[in-house]
């Protein structure tokens, strides 16, 4: 296992940058006409969903700006 200490805000950095990415993943897996490729793709995607829940749940709960 691989650990990696990091700052809050460095952590929410990399948050926001493997979101950034999902979402551009998101669209190249709707793009994609090769199955095997979208599989590839949407199993990528799975992957970058659990490491941004594992990040959430350690980071704490910023407060509201209302």
């Amino acid at each position: 296992m691989i650990q990696l200490e990091m700052t809050e805000n460095e952590a929410r950095i990399i948050l926001n940058v493997i979101e950034r990415y999902l979402y551009h993943l998101q669209v190249e897996i709707i793009h994609t006409d090769k199955r095997e490729f979208r599989n590839a793709l949407k199993e990528r995607e799975t992957f970058l969903k659990e490491i941004i829940l594992r990040l959430k749940q350690l980071l704490p709960e910023r407060p509201s700006n209302t």
